[in-house]
């Protein structure tokens, strides 16, 4: 199964379907993310915060896949914005990678009580006229983050990777990023678990035989956004794959994101300062 593409601002084409490492732990993350290639993932997100860079980098290493095949996500550890920081930090995560480029680079956090994102954005830009990483962008940015990012930078950031799920649709965020060719990428798409089990969901998907986490996966790719699910139970990374032989009708759609309470199992951009 051939998995959709978006193409960025640049051109490149991201997998709309990807595989999320956070939380995985170091010692199995080789075997979770093994296991998602073996599958058909094409597309692989980790980050520095993770601690599980070197095990994903020895699974790609594994797999005997081309390096071309593989699209490879990292993201900027808190505690390393700021201009000089983010270059030697990249460095690091490349080597902990064992990658001589890196497909997509993200700043993890806006943190904008520390207000280094701009300079932090301004080092991805060298990186990136550098030709050492395909594609730069940002990851839980609120509208303002992202409108002084395109004021004071020279680039506008290919991908915004939000919170998002039918509880927290994002529908402003998310029409921000189209209108500015950002693509928009969802993490916690199944709502940390809490939607598995909400009647809405299970219905739907008893009428199309497939599972709650199938259902919801499939709602973001109609959406149009890119979805990377985590999980490392070999039965989940597979049946999460198999979204692509069935739809959902646009009364299913509206059901779906009927749901919303703009409710965050996570922590509030405006507010989180990092750790």
């Amino acid at each position: 199964m051939t998995v959709p593409e978006l193409t960025l601002g640049n051109g490149l084409r991201i997998p709309q379907l990807g595989f999320g490492v956070w939380q995985v732990p170091p010692d199995e993350v080789v075997t979770a993310v093994s296991t998602a290639l073996d599958a058909g993932y094409r597309s692989i997100d980790t980050a520095a915060a993770y601690d599980n860079e070197e095990g994903v980098g020895e699974a790609l290493r594994r797999s005997g896949l081309e390096r071309g095949d593989v699209f490879v996500t990292t993201k900027l550890s808190n505690s390393d914005q700021g201009y000089d920081a983010t270059l030697r930090a990249f460095d690091a995560s490349l080597r902990r990678l064992g990658l001589d480029v890196l497909d997509l680079y993200l700043i993890h956090w806006p943190l904008p009580g520390r207000d280094q994102y701009v300079p932090t954005w301004k080092a991805l830009e060298r990186l990136y006229a550098e030709g050492r990483v395909r594609a730069i962008g940002v990851s839980n940015f609120q509208r303002p983050h992202l409108e002084r990012v395109m004021e004071e930078g020279g680039i506008t950031p290919m991908v915004n990777q939000i919170e998002l799920h039918p509880l927290l649709t994002q529908e402003a965020m998310r029409a921000f990023d189209a209108e500015h060719g950002i693509v928009t990428e969802a993490w916690s798409p199944l709502g940390h678990g809490k939607l598995l089990n909400h009647p809405t969901i299970t219905a739907i998907a008893e009428d199309h035989e497939r599972t709650p986490a199938q259902v919801l996966l499939r709602w973001h790719l109609q959406l149009g956004n890119v979805v990377i699910p985590k999980s490392v139970t070999p039965e989940r990374i597979r049946s999460n794959f198999q979204i692509f032989e069935f739809g959902l009708s646009g009364e299913e759609m509206d059901r779906i994101s009927g749901l919303n309470t703009d409710s965050r199992f996570g922590p509030d951009p405006d507010e989180f300062d990092g750790v």
